[in-house]
């Protein structure tokens, strides 16, 4: 399973004065230091995760169909299915119908399932799946812990804005963070 991001979130769950705030800086000469670090601990917090924490479009690519016809989607919350697509031996795609899906998008991991769709003629990414996840539009739509979370590593990376370079960034996490993502985590063993 492979996953690409199609279309980024229209925002970020954290806003430039929320940030400026819980920093107490004061005039506008970091900001754009505080815009990335924030970009940054939203990617960090999502690659820990498996979480979207605003609306974003992903696909997934398959190589085949799960035995069982229960497609685990790592990515959430779902909030729908745009596309299924299925390519054939030559390339050519088939847009499989989405009128009999059933999607349980709050599961961890979520959850597809499909009406007899058909088999991928191409042995690597014959299926993409696109669907949209995150927990809304706005930073206000995310859960507080993570906002909190977020928060705490943003004043981590700008307090060592000196020492390690922006695109070094994030160089640790503050402590704290890893108790408040954990309920938010899916751990293998």
């Amino acid at each position: 399973m492979t996953y690409a991001l199609i279309a980024p979130p229209g925002a970020e769950p954290l806003a430039l004065g929320q940030v400026k705030a819980h920093l107490r800086v004061d005039g506008d000469d970091e900001d754009q230091l505080l815009l990335s670090l924030i970009v940054t601990a939203r990617q960090h917090l999502e690659r820990e995760t498996g979480l979207c924490l605003l609306t974003q479009d992903l696909r997934l690519y398959l190589d085949r169909w799960p035995r069982d016809g229960v497609i685990p989607i790592a990515r959430g919350p779902v909030q729908g299915i745009q596309t299924v697509t299925v390519y054939e031996a030559d390339g050519t795609p088939l847009q499989v119908s989405l009128e009999d899906h059933l999607l349980d998008g709050q599961s961890r991991p979520a959850r597809l399932w499909l009406r007899d769709p058909p088999r991928p003629g191409q042995s690597l990414n014959g299926i993409e799946i696109d669907f949209r996840a995150g927990y809304g539009d706005a930073g206000t739509d995310v859960p507080d812990t993570l906002q909190r979370a977020l928060l705490l590593h943003v004043a981590e990376m700008f307090a060592y804005r000196g020492v390690v370079d922006a695109r070094d960034q994030p160089a640790g996490v503050p402590r704290g963070y890893e108790r408040l993502i954990a309920p938010f985590c899916r751990r293998g063993l």
